[in-house]
């Protein structure tokens, strides 16, 4: 095994041996319905004090396609933000009081009272505390010693509201924005504690450096191409015919998990009883120098087709069935 001395440490140019031992805190993850082999899961690597080894990040990202670092945001700051979203869903009629439990209400009133659905929800994505947290200082700082340049966000902001039973399919993040700089990485942010049986994000591991599979989808531009973006194998029958894991953790309200645009994930199920919503946001960062991806820029955003924030999911009433994409 190969390390490159970086300053403060060595960088192993391979991920950590797996521990079994610490595998079986994953017994019960499901990922469409059917619950994961234990030998097909394991845990992020994770950086619990980045701003120390900042100079490291780099070469973690390089070998592992993704750096998760623990605690990287104010934890009150995304307690805030995460009300602020369930208050303005809770004002459509589609969560229950107290909104701090997530609760759906499996009714809705979004669409009677809100027309425009697109408008609707990017009222909600720019809410101030949500904004704070995506687009904030902290972001900023992580985003950059991670690319190992200044950054700037993209004005578009991807607000996920996970229902009970939904997870997201695999898929590279290329394919949806690959028209401006190839610095690129993608910053998902949990609002809130999110334990395994939430669905949290699971990365596939290695899959930065399947060579292969990547040229495949290299330039590959889902509006351009009327190509949908996500992979037609499940995760689970994926890990196991390329004889790889999928990685995944408990994350906690001020945590970050960041990666390239050729890290393959999606995400586990949504077991949370009693109807729980699981609220996540993901934001790119870019190299500040670079050409920017125009649909994801401007006020509003264009977005896929022109839709801008009714391009996604999440714009539909809360329970609404998903659109592949």
């Amino acid at each position: 095994m190969e390390f490159v001395n970086r300053g403060t440490a060595l960088i192993s140019k391979s991920p950590p041996a797996a521990d079994p031992s610490v595998q079986l805190e994953f017994d019960g993850a499901v990922i469409a319905g059917a619950q994961v082999p234990i030998e097909l899961l394991g845990r992020l690597n994770e950086t619990p004090d980045w701003r120390r080894i900042g100079a490291e990040l780099p070469a973690l990202l390089a070998r592992d396609g993704y750096v998760l670092l623990r605690g990287a945001l104010s934890r009150e700051a995304v307690s805030v933000a995460r009300r602020e979203v369930l208050l303005q869903l809770a004002a459509v009629g589609e969560i229950r009081e107290p909104v701090e439990a997530a609760v759906a209400s499996g009714l809705s009133k979004r669409a009677e009272l809100h027309p425009d659905l697109s408008a609707f929800w990017r009222t909600v994505s720019e809410s101030p505390a949500l904004r704070a947290v995506s687009h904030g200082l902290a972001l900023a700082e992580a985003s950059a010693a991670v690319l190992g340049c200044p950054t700037v966000p993209f004005d578009f902001l991807w607000l996920r509201t996970m229902a009970q039973g939904r997870s997201s399919p695999l898929h590279f993040d290329h394919v949806y924005m690959n028209r401006g700089s190839q610095r690129v990485i993608t910053a998902w942010i949990p609002l809130g504690d999110l334990p395994l049986r939430a669905g949290p994000l699971v990365v596939v591991e290695g899959s930065n450096r399947f060579d292969e599979l990547i040229a495949r989808y290299r330039g590959v531009d889902v509006d351009r191409d009327g190509l949908p973006g996500s992979f037609p194998m499940d995760a689970i029958a994926f890990a196991r015919s390329h004889k790889t894991r999928l990685l995944t953790s408990d994350f906690r309200a001020g945590d970050v998990l960041l990666f390239d645009m050729f890290t393959l994930h999606g995400s586990c199920d949504n077991c949370l009883l009693g109807g729980t919503v699981r609220l996540s946001c993901d934001v790119r960062w870019q190299a500040a120098e670079d050409s920017r991806d125009e649909r994801w820029f401007g006020h509003p955003p264009g977005g896929h087709g022109g839709l801008s924030y009714g391009g996604l999911n999440a714009a539909r009433p809360l329970g609404e069935a998903y659109l592949a994409r």
